[in-house]
């Protein structure tokens, strides 16, 4: 009798640690910034948040020719909100002047809109395949898009909690150089 409660007992345990390993790969646990691709059967790219807050996405105008700066922050609602553009040219494409409340201002040959207050759940954005050589500037290093995600895949930026799963699953941006 004692041997089969001890079997009893070890099934059990064995159940449980089974059961807790499972809700563990499934619970959202580590904030990031999301690239999740459109077609699901491509894996996401990620770059895991500990206490930042910014990021920035890096691009060559496919017509000027010149590079786009897009500058965001991480709201307290873990939205994005874009507040600063710096670029060198009025042509296609780009403002030729600053909207209500934001600044405009020329400096140093560059053009760049201040205190902009652009709030997103999230934005799309397709990793160019010719020119646009999207980058992504985080923790003041650039990391190339084309690096984690194939040129051409149109992906949905956000920030939010990945599970143990997605992170085993996807490409962490970090460690894909």
């Amino acid at each position: 009798m004692k041997k089969r409660k001890k079997t009893q007992l070890s099934i059990m345990l064995v159940i449980c640690c089974i059961i807790a390993s499972i809700l563990i790969a499934v619970t959202p646990l580590k904030l990031a910034i999301v690239f999740q691709p459109y077609h699901s059967s491509t894996k996401l790219a990620y770059l895991p948040l500990n206490n930042e807050t910014h990021f920035k996405i890096k691009y060559t105008h496919s017509i000027h020719l010149t590079d786009v700066v897009e500058s965001y922050r991480i709201t307290a609602n873990l939205e994005i909100q874009q507040y600063e553009l710096i670029y060198q040219d009025f042509a296609i494409g780009m403002p030729s002047n600053a909207g209500k409340g934001e600044i405009f201002i020329r400096k140093n040959g560059k053009y760049s809109i201040e205190n902009m207050n652009r709030v997103f759940p999230y934005f799309y954005l397709r990793v160019g395949q010719v020119r646009a050589n999207h980058r992504v500037i985080f923790q003041n290093k650039e990391y190339p898009l084309s690096q984690s995600i194939a040129p051409g895949t149109s992906v949905k930026v956000e920030i939010r909690k990945l599970t143990m799963f997605e992170q085993w699953k996807g490409v962490n941006i970090l460690e894909s150089i």
